[in-house]
């Protein structure tokens, strides 16, 4: 009775206000899953190499290493935000922001279950280009206006990268929408409906690798962190920065890497459908039910390749990460979306009875 009684009310709220609760809810659930990834990168870095990782700042006690976020973004509140006498005191302050807005406001169009998209969009595809590309502003802006060499070096070297590989990103998500016919993500979900065979992971392996290897290079992660290169150019573009305004850099980055993660699963890995579906055991039970929970492990998986990656490659110099962006990369997805086209003319693979 309850229950039906809390349906109601919350079906009867108009649509923004149904739109803002949701929106609060991502949002904190994503600021404690960005605090805890960096938690899990330094376990799993540290697996990796045969130590223990943090495991001092307890929880009530329990769970070594669980407080080691919480005691991180305290010390961070603690220490001044300094501005540099020369820099531009708005953009510096403003940067930041830049950085961080996108990687939120991105998840409004992101369809979290068969039921829950936030912003229903048509064009979702295309807000989503116009907001992953609008996060390298904030790394020129910081940059720039820190009025330093150190700084300005690292934030050239980051765009030129940054654009580099988001002209090989869009390619991919070109592949993408040729396979499902749609610009608006849910519809991208349900055409990859029929179990793991069907998702577009399959007839777009390239365009997959592409776009993750692109993806990571977007967020500045190992082993493309060059514009961080602190054995080079200090600490890159926000070498000036302290306190709670590199905070807001370091939350971008990890909110960047989930939704990189998010957006792998959507366009290739069936986003919230099943690994059971379309199977005749398992495929009408429980299990092959579409929810968020699948969509939550293909993201914790994806997470786990990104910090592999890391603990994997040393970093490459700045001239090999541009020649494959744009002599490796690019060039793949344009001949990868070629013969799309002529599997489409044919009606292979996704296009298979069309």
């Amino acid at each position: 009775m309850v229950l039906h009684t809390l349906q109601s009310d919350w079906a009867a709220l108009p649509g923004f206000a149904r739109s803002t609760v949701w929106i609060i809810i991502v949002t904190i659930v994503l600021i404690l899953c960005v605090a805890y990834l960096t938690l899990w990168e330094r376990k799993v870095i540290g697996w990796m190499q045969l130590r223990r990782g943090p495991n001092r700042v307890r929880i009530f006690g329990l769970l070594p290493g669980a407080g080691q976020p919480f005691a991180d973004v305290f010390k961070l509140l603690l220490k001044e935000v300094i501005v540099p006498s020369s820099a531009n005191k708005v953009l510096f302050r403003l940067a930041p922001a830049i950085a961080l807005v996108p990687a939120f406001a991105t998840w409004a169009v992101i369809p979290l279950s068969p039921r829950l998209t936030i912003a229903h969009i048509d064009a979702g595809l295309l807000y989503v280009l116009s907001l992953t590309s609008a996060g390298v502003y904030g790394v020129i802006l910081a940059g720039w206006a820190a009025n330093s060499k150190y700084a300005f070096l690292g934030a050239m070297r980051s765009a030129a990268q940054i654009v580099a590989y988001e002209i090989a990103m869009g390619f991919a998500l070109v592949g993408v929408l040729m396979a499902a016919g749609s610009l608006d993500l849910d519809t991208i979900v349900a055409k990859q409906a029929g179990g793991p065979l069907a998702w577009n992971w399959l007839w777009l392996a390239p365009l997959l690798v592409v776009y993750f290897i692109s993806g990571i290079a977007e967020t500045n992660r190992a082993p493309f962190d060059v514009a961080e290169g602190e054995s080079e150019i200090v600490a890159g573009f926000h070498v000036e920065y302290s306190g709670m305004a590199f905070a807001l850099f370091f939350l971008a980055e990890y909110a960047n890497m989930i939704l990189i993660a998010a957006l792998t699963a959507v366009f290739f890995f069936g986003g919230w459908l099943s690994p059971f579906d379309g199977y005749a055991v398992l495929g009408a039970t429980v299990l092959g039910r579409p929810s968020f929970l699948w969509f939550a492990l293909k993201i914790f998986i994806l997470l786990f390749l990104y910090l592999w990656l890391r603990a994997t490659f040393p970093r490459y110099r700045y001239d090999q990460i541009m020649r494959l962006g744009w002599k490796t990369l690019i060039p793949v997805t344009l001949v990868w979306i070629a013969v799309e086209g002529v599997m489409s003319y044919y009606h292979i693979g996704p296009w298979h009875g069309a």
